[in-house]
């Protein structure tokens, strides 16, 4: 199932906390717009959305272009927002570097934030080195790690092999390393776990070519 990328389209956004950029990454990558369905606006006078408690890091830069969403797959209904994943998930591939996968991911999670999407609605799986906000929890050791998991009331991180990390609505994934062997077995693994939207942030023809020699 190859994934094309979409045109960007250039819309006002608001900046929000962001992993530092790696080293290499020369031009902003295009971010996605939310998946399909309203959003639900934050009550009034509540903490902005995109701040996420605990995810180590600077502020980045104001971010660049934005990603329109694909449209509607062969006319199928729109899929539903079931937390234990659907096949009829949205895609959405945000082309980005190896060194800048986990950087696109961020900007994807911040912006699905400032839409009103609620943080236990996102999962971030990595297929190489693990995100910083993960390996900083991990630190702290896996029962604590795993029980913001399994509080699902905000963005978690984790390896795209770990079995233990469940379905969400919105599942995005940063092709971040790793072999093509293990791309191969987390992409169809992500979209299983995305209720609404999985979003894809690699290299479009690398991970073509791992899709297609999956197939």
């Amino acid at each position: 199932m190859p994934l094309i990328p979409e045109e960007p389209q250039i819309h006002e956004s608001v900046p929000g906390p962001r992993a530092t950029p790696a080293a290499g990454r020369t031009a902003p990558t295009p971010r996605p717009v939310p998946g399909p369905g309203p959003r639900p606006a934050p009550p009034r006078g509540a903490p902005a959305s995109s701040a996420r408690p605990g995810k180590p890091g600077p502020p980045a830069p104001p971010r660049g272009s934005v990603a329109a969403p694909p449209a509607p797959r062969d006319g199928s209904p729109e899929p539903s927002a079931d937390r234990s994943g659907t096949a009829g998930a949205q895609l959405q591939l945000i082309p980005a570097p190896v060194a800048g996968a986990v950087d696109a991911a961020d900007e994807a999670v911040d912006l699905l934030l400032d839409s009103g999407r609620a943080p236990g609605d996102i999962l971030v799986l990595t297929t190489g080195e693990a995100h910083p906000w993960a390996a900083h929890e991990l630190s702290f050791g896996e029962a604590s790690y795993w029980a913001q998991h399994d509080a699902a009331d905000d963005v978690f991180y984790a390896d795209a092999t770990a079995e233990r990390a469940t379905g969400r609505p919105v599942v995005i994934v940063a092709v971040n390393g790793g072999t093509d062997e293990t791309t191969a077995r987390a992409l169809p693994s992500a979209m299983a776990r995305a209720g609404v939207l999985l979003i894809v942030c690699g290299e479009p023809q690398r991970i073509n070519a791992v899709l297609g020699a999956s197939a």
